[in-house]
């Protein structure tokens, strides 16, 4: 195959040049690296994709081509979804004579301004157009942790500063998922999401991170625990505080306590009353001197065992009925996991023994009952990963890996990691972006979907 130099390869549009180590439009040659991911067959032609890794950078190539065959690359900063102002990069034509050309050499990534990017590699034969799959280089990416938190960052809008645009307590999970992945991994490039999305949405909604949703409410609330862990900065606490005073304004007597989920209603349900639980918990281990925060949680967990969300096979459904029965509705996943981080905070506070061993009976239960074919599957899994449910699994083994992490023989980690070999394995894109089945089956990709399974990694290590 001959191969074309830099020269005839069309400058980029202004407004999309990016300069990180290099600026956009390097001469392949200088490279060190040619690392080819992903290809595309276009009539007897080869499309491909080639990185350097080092450099973070990409170009492509068009192989066993013939004159006026085009090739070029694409750039996306949001996983593949648009490629507005990253379309066509590096046109160029094969000249005649030739059989292979190529274009210059483009950034992956627009530091400089908080761009996550992907390219692929597209070709014309004909009026016949093939592109390769969007992929990436390894910055940022060398793991598989870091793949799946670098994909998940794809998806946090650079203006609202929320995940999927105007995701809200999926978004706050999202960013727990982030944060938590910078700890365990050891990667703080995406922390700056912290105090970004705390400062644009500080004042959304009802203020403070509240709603009339109580379980928003939750969500938010430890994710700025979470967020006061990593950076030692004293108003995520107090936000925290204000999200878990907010909750508890919304305990009332309807079946006989708990938080109610929404400010315009009574329905009692279990999530609510589990996040409060992980809430209170977690704030008492972080303010020196309380007992108020204490009390709450000792309160909730004494509700809760008593209020009959817990079924006889020791999984939790929904929540109550307007007599306050257990409505038999779903045993959704998280609804099994966040009672996991709960409990373990409580037992941190208190030493009572009868926490883990509660815990336990839960998680030994929903291991073995919610899963199919060895890997946790949500009950009715669709193959969507818009909405709520996609966000389940995340919040489920998020709470699991706190459990396993507390237990000193932890029980749990040959199952995380099944389930966590599994998705690698079989529910993943050359993006590293993950689908709604971790034991493979298809479906789409989206930040619900790639949240749960960062969770998962990083509950699995």
């Amino acid at each position: 195959m001959s191969i074309g130099t830099a020269d005839g390869a069309a400058a980029p549009a202004a407004d999309a040049a990016v300069c990180n180590k290099f600026c956009d439009t390097r001469d392949p040659a200088l490279s060190t690296q040619d690392r080819q991911p992903v290809s595309a067959a276009l009539q007897s032609r080869s499309i491909v994709l080639h990185f350097d890794d080092a450099d973070a950078m990409g170009w492509a190539s068009i192989e066993k081509g013939a004159a006026g065959d085009q090739v070029w690359l694409d750039r996306s900063m949001d996983g593949g979804r648009t490629w507005t102002g990253g379309s066509k990069l590096g046109g160029t034509s094969v000249p005649a004579g030739g059989s292979g050309w190529r274009t210059l050499m483009y950034n992956v990534d627009d530091w400089n301004n908080e761009g996550v990017g992907a390219l692929r590699a597209c070709g014309q034969v004909a009026g016949s157009i093939a592109c390769t799959p969007w992929a990436r280089t390894t910055w940022n990416a060398g793991d598989r942790r870091t793949a799946a938190a670098t994909a998940l960052m794809m998806s946090y809008d650079r203006t609202t500063k929320l995940f999927g645009g105007n995701g809200w307590w999926t978004a706050a999970n999202a960013l727990t998922a982030i944060i938590d992945n910078a700890r365990v991994s050891g990667m703080g490039s995406y922390k700056y999401a912290i105090a970004e999305t705390y400062d644009k949405n500080l004042g959304a909604q009802g203020g403070s991170f509240t709603n009339e949703y109580l379980d928003d409410t939750g969500w938010w609330g430890l994710a700025w625990v979470d967020a006061y862990d990593s950076t030692g900065d004293s108003r995520y606490l107090s936000t925290a505080r204000a999200d878990a005073d907010h909750m508890y304004a919304n305990w009332n007597s309807t079946c006989g306590g708990g938080v109610r989920w929404n400010t315009n209603g009574n329905y009692k349900n279990a999530i609510t009353n589990e996040l409060f639980l992980s809430l209170t918990s977690a704030l008492h281990n972080r303010i020196p001197g309380d007992t108020a925060y204490l009390n709450e949680a000792k309160n909730e967990w004494a509700w809760f065992q008593r209020s009959g969300m817990i079924n006889g096979d020791h999984l939790i459904n929904d929540g109550l009925s307007d007599s306050c029965a257990n409505n038999g509705q779903p045993t959704w996943t998280y609804n099994q996991g966040v009672v996991l981080g709960g409990l373990t905070e409580l037992y941190k506070a208190t030493g009572d023994a009868s926490l883990p061993t509660a815990a336990r009976t839960l998680a030994d239960a929903s291991t073995v009952r919610l899963q199919s074919g060895g890997v946790l599957r949500e009950p009715g899994e669709s193959d969507s990963c818009t909405g709520d449910g996609p966000t389940f699994k995340g919040a489920y083994v998020r709470g699991l890996g706190k459990l396993n992490s507390q237990l000193g023989d932890h029980p749990y980690t040959s199952t995380l990691s099944r389930w966590a070999n599994a998705a690698y394995t079989s529910d993943r894109n050359a993006l590293d972006q993950y689908g709604p089945h971790w034991a493979g089956g298809g479906g789409s990709t989206d930040y619900g979907c790639q949240q749960s399974v960062l969770d998962l990694l990083n509950a699995a290590g």
